[in-house]
């Protein structure tokens, strides 16, 4: 099919990309290039570099608006990040790949929240893009399991497989069903979500797979403001894997333990 995509974060230039191989992309729209790194210079987001070394053509408005041309009659949504005008949306078929199963984890930080909450069971849900958050109705849905070890970046790469296969299935001519059960909602992650309590080990093993490996959790070890980003539970206490001390670089426990004598 002929189709346009709108993502912006890895996860969607993942989604972006096995869509290619599958379909015909006529143009992706993401969001601008944003100032990065210690340098602050102009970034593309990872669906736009994705899209350029496919040859895909690019649109980056500040944000979409009426006048915006996309060259197809559906558009797959893959965290986007904007809003879209209902005047565009009533002009073309906009699909939103949401990783969760709606309406379970509307919102921002569906994979984190659901980590966060312990969940065992996710998925994708591809429902129809309405003006009201994540509650259009169902095109396609599917659960996965969420074996203990893994973290957000395994969520999404399943997620993102998972996506296209549903959406293989739901292109040619989507049908619709209402969603079904009390919504739930995904907040932003924000800097208060990132503090782990090392009194709590379950949930705070939790909470390093949820912000592992994009974000990090923080905490205080050994007397230093750490990220941590891997650690197992042994015999019920927290034991960390991999840690980054404030300044320096990721490394392994036991390395850092070495640093400190």
């Amino acid at each position: 099919m002929r189709i346009a995509v709108a993502a912006t974060a890895p996860f969607g230039a993942d989604v972006l990309e096995r869509l290619a191989a599958r379909h015909e992309v006529a143009a992706l729209l993401t969001r601008p290039d944003s100032a990065a790194g210690r340098g602050r210079r102009p970034t593309p987001p990872p669906a736009k570099l994705v899209a350029e070394r496919l040859g895909i053509t690019v649109l980056q408005p500040e944000k979409p608006t009426p006048e915006l041309e996309l060259p197809a009659e559906t558009v797959v949504v893959a965290a986007y990040g904007l809003l879209i005008p209902e005047s565009l949306l009533e002009r073309a078929l906009w699909l939103n790949v949401h990783p969760s199963l709606l309406p379970r984890w509307r919102g921002a930080a569906p994979v984190e929240r659901a980590l966060l909450a312990g969940d065992a069971e996710t998925g994708v849900t591809i429902h129809r893009t309405v003006k009201e958050l994540d509650a259009g109705p169902v095109a396609a849905m599917r659960s996965f399991p969420v074996p203990e070890e893994w973290d957000a970046g395994d969520v999404y790469r399943r997620a993102a497989e998972v996506a296209a296969e549903l959406l293989d299935e739901a292109l040619p001519a989507p049908s619709f069903a209402p969603q079904e059960g009390e919504p739930t909602y995904a907040a932003k992650i924000v800097a208060a979500d990132r503090e782990l309590d090392l009194a709590k080990p379950l949930e705070s093993l939790n909470r390093i797979r949820a912000l592992s490996p994009h974000i990090g959790a923080r905490a205080e070890l050994q007397g230093r403001r750490v990220t941590i980003w891997r650690a197992r539970l042994e015999d019920g206490n927290l034991v960390p894997l991999e840690v980054q001390p404030d300044g320096g670089r990721r490394m392994p426990y036991e390395a850092f333990l070495r640093g400190l004598r």
